[in-house]
């Protein structure tokens, strides 16, 4: 996503003591609650203080118009942030730090015993950690006989378009973790929503490194954007 550069001219405006009660944040979410606030005002909260020249508010509505909104705002690394006049290092912690734990929350809401026994559990878990990634990652989830998750490992992390991923690894992550079986998950940052040759291929290859060992590969999802593929539905394992 190209990022056009940051133009502070046409946010310089009032400061918010300057505004009514009912337009300042704290305000409005105390009388009329939470889901009542922009966007950018539910940024300002957080943020608490803007700069010079650029009011709290204002500054939320500049990060979130420099990184074309919400969605590509929470995809960015702390450092990113600091683009913008008034976000220094606590501010970009304090929204990366913020990202991180709505993406827990998603995963949260599975509950404390995550049963990956179906494609759509799998992608559940794996989608908030992935969907949003700029690079390919590979992960393998380690499964007890009830298909109950018991732990999960990245074992590879490469470029935009692929990253090797080494089975013996695997299996050597799998053995550690006591897995009775696996499932695998990567991403595909390009959106791409279709498994590649090569995903194939490295599925049977894991798929017969398993069977050594009496660890069997339950499935391979992949994720892009917000869909997902599933190998075994596709009966390609």
């Amino acid at each position: 996503m190209e990022i056009e550069e940051f133009d502070a001219s046409k946010y310089l405006g009032r400061s918010v003591r300057e505004m009514n009660p009912g337009e300042q944040p704290r305000e409005k979410l105390l009388a009329y609650g939470a889901e009542s606030l922009s966007d950018a005002e539910l940024l300002a909260i957080l943020l608490r203080t803007g700069t010079k020249g650029l009011n709290v508010i204002d500054l939320s509505r500049a990060l979130l118009d420099h990184f074309k909104g919400l969605r590509n705002l929470s995809k960015q690394r702390w450092q990113s942030l600091k683009v913008i006049p008034g976000i220094a290092d606590v501010k970009a912690i304090t929204l990366e730090a913020l990202f991180e734990l709505a993406k827990r929350i998603q995963v949260a809401s599975l509950g404390d015993e995550i049963v990956m026994n179906s494609p759509e559990l799998a992608a559940a878990f794996f989608m908030p950690k992935l969907r949003d990634l700029s690079n390919e990652v590979f992960y393998v989830a380690f499964l007890n006989n009830s298909k109950v998750l018991t732990g999960y490992k990245k074992v590879s992390s490469g470029g935009s378009f692929a990253t090797v991923v080494d089975p013996a690894e695997v299996m050597r992550q799998a053995i550690l973790n006591n897995a009775n079986s696996i499932i695998l998950a990567h991403n595909h940052p390009s959106g791409y929503l279709k498994e590649s040759a090569a995903d194939i291929q490295l599925t049977n290859r894991l798929k017969k490194s398993g069977q050594l060992l009496n660890i069997p590969v339950d499935d391979h999802i992949i994720i892009a954007g917000d869909g997902y593929v599933s190998l075994r539905n596709k009966n390609l394992i």
